[in-house]
């Protein structure tokens, strides 16, 4: 018994001692390891959370995965265009070329777009204004030389040509389906170095105009713009715009900055379809055949909808007929409000233009006209540029002193303008028959906003002559909380239709 006895004593201070030895190893690895002298292995090694906190369902990843799919399949089509030339007139600094401010021979770069598997490339006229050499860039990493084959300075666009066959070539798609807020991608090599980047954004605005972009030193640029916040910068130029199918729908042209040449949030894109139609007149004949209505024409803003009795406002004011222009043979006039052209909406002057410009002359149109409050419609055969232009008229006129004052003034407090009887000698140095004459005008009035000034005459309102100061000022009496029509012209003979809001 004492033997078994002491064997079974000896038997429990062995498993203690075990025991004790094990729970001491775990405790030293455990401090040992806390004070970071332990390292893990990489199989047990695990960093961050387990599961990501958003489980993206088919409609998400099929989203992202339209994004990658164009990024991919576009991109090839899109080349880097470097250009040496002369520039001797300095351009505005929100186009994306660096060496346009400099007064002698500097490399700059833009980008262009595959538009034949021949080697025709589409890109803007800034891009390869005055160039002496260009070369091309492929995404393949391969090198041209490449010929200018036609510029037109008005729309910004050009066309240049690189000996190669079985080019990846975008698609063209139809910028009249765009809607305002569509996601697009702009592709193209910024600031240079950059090549073959992408960007995402939506259509923020369409038929953006009047910005100053485009011109070619005749005062005369069709703009109508989709203007986007995808983030394109210098070198952008020429690059393509596209929407989720890699359809390409404009042509990356302008950026807003505020003289820093970089992107603040808006881009302006060049709609494709114009772009295609100059293109084409571009390769088959070098140079753009564009016809023009023979008009100048303006915006319609809510009073002179009022006025003439829209519903809203919309279309293009004609404010003049050109003398020998296309619609001087129809019966067309001042005052017209053009809605449409072949069936297709006008919405304002910049979307006129960007409509005509589609059209070759000598083609034959038909307008939809607002006319005396009801539609109709005439044919207008398109004459070339050179016969004739269709252009906004400028709303702001210079002023002269005056020093003749023969009648009393009259203050139109409610229009902010202060008028007078013309005299024989107004009559005959502005050729016409009657009107009265704007004396002043209030700042910040509503009628300093429309572009009137001192030494406008006001000929017409409401389509009624104007013979002196008391006609006009019973004619505005009468139409207190409407709006009212008015025709003017300036010390050049320059002629327009202004629409006024007349208060209570």
């Amino acid at each position: 018994m004492k033997t078994i006895g002491g064997f079974k004593m000896k038997s429990k201070g062995l498993w203690g001692a075990i025991a004790l030895v094990v729970v001491g190893i775990i405790f030293g690895a455990v401090l040992v390891s806390g004070f970071g002298l332990v390292r893990p292995s990489m199989a047990n090694l695990q960093l961050g959370a387990s599961y990501p906190p958003v489980d993206l369902n088919a409609d998400a990843t099929s989203f992202s995965q339209a994004f990658i799919s164009v990024a991919k399949n576009v991109t090839p089509e899109i080349v880097k265009v470097t250009v040496v030339a002369k520039v001797n007139n300095p351009h505005q600094d929100f186009f994306f070329f660096p060496f346009q401010n400099m007064p002698k021979e500097e490399e700059g770069s833009g980008s262009g777009i595959i538009i034949s598997p021949d080697g025709y490339i589409l890109t803007n006229n800034h891009v390869v204004q005055n160039a002496t050499k260009v070369r091309v860039d492929l995404f393949d990493k391969r090198t041209f030389t490449a010929k200018v084959i036609g510029t037109d300075p008005q729309t910004d666009i050009a066309v240049i040509k690189i000996n190669a066959t079985d080019l990846p070539t975008a698609y063209l798609g139809n910028s009249d389906s765009l809607k305002v807020g569509q996601w697009v991608m702009a592709i193209g090599n910024p600031l240079s170095t950059l090549t073959n980047t992408v960007t995402a954004g939506i259509i923020g605005a369409l038929g953006r105009g009047r910005l100053g972009l485009v011109d070619n030193g005749s005062g005369y640029g069709i703009e109508d713009y989709i203007q986007t916040d995808a983030p394109i910068n210098p070198g952008n130029s020429g690059g393509a715009l596209v929407d989720l199918s890699g359809s390409v729908i404009g042509i990356n042209a302008a950026i807003a900055t505020r003289g820093t040449d970089s992107f603040i949030g808006y881009g302006f894109a060049i709609p494709i379809n114009l772009a295609k139609t100059v293109a084409k007149q571009l390769i088959a004949y070098g140079k753009v055949n564009r016809g023009y209505i023979g008009v100048q024409i303006s915006d319609v803003d809510d009073a002179m909808a009022k006025s003439l009795g829209l519903s809203k406002p919309t279309g293009a004011m004609i404010q003049s007929v050109v003398p020998g222009g296309a619609a001087s043979k129809e019966d067309i006039k001042p005052g017209d409000v053009i809605l449409k052209v072949d069936g297709k909406p006008v919405k304002s002057a910049n979307s006129l233009q960007e409509i005509v410009a589609t059209k070759t002359a000598g083609t034959t149109v038909t307008l939809t006209l607002f006319r005396n409050g009801k539609e109709i419609e005439r044919k207008v055969t398109l004459k070339e540029q050179n016969e004739n232009k269709s252009e906004p008229v400028s709303s702001k006129n210079n002023s002269e002193e005056n020093n003749n004052s023969e009648s009393s003034v009259v203050d139109m407090k409610n229009l902010g303008i202060s008028v007078r009887d013309l005299t024989s000698k107004e009559k005959s140095d502005y050729k016409v028959e009657h009107g009265i004459m704007i004396t002043d005008v209030k700042s910040y009035s509503e009628a300093q906003n429309k572009g009137l000034m001192p030494n406008i005459v006001i000929t017409e309102a409401d389509s009624k002559p104007i013979d002196n100061v008391q006609d006009f000022k019973k004619l505005i009496d009468g139409k207190k909380g409407s709006a009212v029509l008015l025709r003017v012209k300036d010390s050049k003979g320059t002629s327009m239709f202004v629409g006024l809001d007349i208060p209570e």
